[in-house]
């Protein structure tokens, strides 16, 4: 009986949807239906978010979703024999066609998401295979690279089953024996300390002679020499915790066939948009979307994907396609779908087990999804997955949602200059009344807005999409078309990593955002002179008006991600609460560390006093950890002392030494992966969308004085500093 109301149920939908899209109704009459619709979906979310009444609500959202694109195909398209509105009318209409197709993608993807797994295996278990540990290194330092092998080496599993690599492509003999003296210098330096460090922390160092096929020919040159039954990939910045291999190993015995067992990726510093906007401790990240659904999603469908780190891949797999593929330099995503072609599986572990850095910089930040995109457009051009023999129809549609997704600038940048044309141009793009225009598309945003919230509201606020897509595609835009003209052009370049900003300062790349602002100010000056000038096309002038003023909110908002912030920490701390022994000396205070990061501690000390300490002071601390470690202590340098419980609170710097030290910090910060869950759960809060847009619009006009304020500081130096820093502690 319950499956046949169910039945009952999807039919009625689906009836109510063909009436909804095809239906000749008036303006009153599309008003009510898209009301009645809303009012449903808001009454089902109150009762669940889950199940089939999930989908139903979907499902009707959809149904004004499609009558909107019916509206839009058969009502509105300007006459072709007036070239100058149909041509941009056009471009227009094909935006909005792209994401309508990329929202019932994403729909399928994420209709219903795999429930998180898991499964977790003892070290002790009998019968576990045998795992190398992959770190391939470029360019990073070798602090940075000392705390990832730490990690990596302390990880929970038997010490015979378990080598850790340390994959070196920055000490080539290719680069050694360069004609440029300097660069041989840095790169024989380089290798003789790579090695040192690699022994020291019981590790493996391997180089190559040439450097070929990036990322990915470091990876195959050490499947070569490698023997485990499993790799696991970290990059040079991502460490793992303790307990990585306890949540990913089991699901390779349950399953013959399982190429992958792919985990989020974890950041402990704000990427350039939440650190200038200030959003890091309470928003969901950026990427929790994708990592917290998508992949999810994708995983129901057997179609999650390797991302480059934080994964563990089976050896028979790769060893079947040739190791990791190197055609596009988005080499993870090309393996992945190569291996789900002939007939593997994957799995995805919705739990952060590694920590790792986002780029500090907006120049940084733009030039690692530069990589991205440029990358899954050559997938999609040298790899095609839509006709991808040996995919699943299911499969096919996910890959076509993760590499279709990279054509958003094209759209952005349509959706930023259409309103412009009417405004300064008086090209009618749409052929309707300000009063149509306005009853559809109005009800159509606010259908898609409930349909996202429905799909990621504890993962995505509200405009914050549309503000990262307009942030990326000033730049983003001329790397797809270079690209697209040439496949073969882009090459891989290794994402900057340890960055600091010491001043606040306005972006190098922030000019254009600037122009693109006060032409979108013009254009709201336009707005005013048309309603003053025409008054019998003022519903017009208001509702091409008002789609400006959307851009220009995000635009301004924009100025604040391009006004660097200054951050004297390169990652944030995390809560640990742990036991210490403070050393002053021959002196020993009992402490707890309260919080640490990867670079340092917040210590409380008890019956420490202002006559026993000060700023810069050396000294040490002493901790149990999980696993022995010869030398104990941990050297530590003062950098802030305030009151504290019983005490004095002490805010350090790690002062690290040798291989033990970076073990010791190691075992601080990753010794478990549950205080990254609880910081990730922490922020997940579904926002709304009403008072998410209210907190948007906010955060916008805010932002944009800030960013106003900034130029207006450059402004006022002299000519020859304009280049500097802008001056200032705190970056406003």
């Amino acid at each position: 009986m319950t499956r046949i109301a169910i039945a009952v149920l999807w039919g009625i939908s689906a009836l109510a949807v063909i009436i909804l899209i095809t239906l000749p109704i008036n303006l009153q009459a599309h008003l009510v239906a898209g009301a009645t619709v809303v009012g449903v979906m808001i009454l089902l979310k109150l009762f669940t978010r889950e199940g089939v009444w999930r989908q139903i609500a979907l499902a009707l959202g959809t149904s004004i979703v499609l009558r909107y694109a019916y509206w839009r195909t058969t009502s509105t398209l300007p006459p072709i024999n007036e070239p100058e509105n149909f041509i941009p009318g056009v471009l227009v209409y094909i935006a909005e066609m792209y994401s309508i197709f990329m929202l019932f993608l994403s729909l399928f993807v994420v209709m219903r998401p795999m429930a998180p797994r898991s499964l977790k295996v003892e070290s002790n278990a009998p019968d576990l295979p045998s795992v190398d540990v992959f770190v391939p290194t470029y360019n990073e330092e070798a602090e940075l690279l000392a705390t990832t092998l730490a990690a990596a080496k302390a990880m929970d599993y038997p010490a015979d089953k378990l080598t850790v690599w340390l994959l070196d492509d920055g000490g080539t003999i290719q680069k050694r024996h360069s004609d440029n003296l300097q660069t041989a210098h840095e790169a024989e330096e380089r290798y003789v300390a790579l090695q040192k460090l690699a022994a020291d922390l019981d590790c493996r160092y391997l180089t190559r002679e040439r450097n070929e096929h990036a990322k990915a020919g470091n990876m195959n040159n050490g499947l070569g020499v490698s023997k485990g039954d499993l790799i696991a990939v970290f990059d040079a910045d991502h460490a793992p915790a303790r307990d990585f291999l306890n949540y990913t190993v089991g699901y390779f015995a349950q399953d013959p066939k399982l190429f992958l067992v792919q985990t989020p990726h974890f950041f402990l510093n704000p990427d350039p948009v939440e650190r200038n906007l200030r959003t890091f401790e309470t928003m969901p990240s950026e990427n929790e979307m994708f990592y917290g659904i998508i992949q999810r999603g994708l995983d129901k469908w057997d179609a999650s994907f390797f991302c480059g780190s934080a994964a563990v891949l089976r050896r028979e797999a790769l060893d079947q396609t040739g190791g990791f593929s190197g055609v596009s330099i988005t080499e993870d995503a090309e393996t992945a779908l190569e291996l789900h072609a002939t007939g593997w599986h994957s799995v995805y572990v919705d739990r952060p087990l590694i920590a790792g850095l986002q780029p500090a910089t907006f120049t940084s930040f733009i030039g690692q999804r530069s990589r991205w995109a440029q990358g899954m457009m050559q997938i999609l051009r040298f790899r095609f997955p839509p006709l991808k023999r040996g995919l699943s129809i299911p499969q096919r549609l996910c890959y076509m949602s993760s590499t279709l997704f990279w054509f958003f600038p094209l759209t952005r940048w349509v959706f930023l200059l259409a309103p412009l044309c009417y405004l300064f141009f008086n090209l009618e793009i749409f052929t309707a009344s300000g009063a149509e225009f306005l009853a559809y598309t109005s009800s159509y945003m606010l259908v898609n807005l409930m349909m996202q919230n429905y799909l990621y509201g504890r993962f995505r606020w509200p405009w914050i999409s549309e503000l990262y897509e307009y942030v990326q595609s000033v730049y983003l835009l001329p790397a797809l078309i270079s690209v697209i003209l040439n496949p073969s052009k882009p090459t891989f370049k290794v994402t900057a990593k340890n960055e600091s900003l010491d001043e606040a300062r306005i972006s190098e790349l922030a000019r254009p955002f600037y122009i693109i602002f006060f032409l979108l100010v013009a254009g709201l000056i336009m707005t005013v002179w048309r309603i003053y000038s025409e008054p019998y096309k003022t519903d017009v002038a208001l509702v091409v008006g008002g789609w400006n003023l959307l851009n220009l909110l995000i635009a301004g908002c924009a100025l604040g991600v391009v006004s660097e912030r200054q951050e004297s920490r390169q990652s944030r701390r995390v809560s640990v609460k742990r036991r210490c022994d403070l050393l002053i000396g021959d002196r020993v205070f009992p402490a707890t560390i309260e919080d640490a990061s990867v670079g340092g501690a917040r210590i409380n000390a008890t019956g420490l006093t202002a006559q026993d300490v000060h700023r810069g002071m050396i000294c040490a601390i002493r901790y149990k950890t999980n696993v022995p470690i010869l030398r104990n202590e941990l050297p530590i340098s003062v950098r802030t002392v305030a009151g504290g419980t019983g005490g004095l609170m002490l805010g350090c710097r790690y002062d690290p030494t040798i291989a033990d030290h970076y073990r010791l910090i190691s075992d601080l910060v990753f010794s478990s992966s549950d205080l990254w869950y609880k910081f990730l759960w922490s922020r997940r809060v579904n926002i709304g969308i009403l008072r998410g847009t209210i907190w948007f619009v906010g955060l916008a006009l805010y932002q944009t004085g800030r960013g106003l304020g900034y130029l207006t500081k450059i402004i006022r130096r002299s000519p020859s500093k304009t280049a500097a820093p802008v001056a200032g502690k705190s970056g406003a």
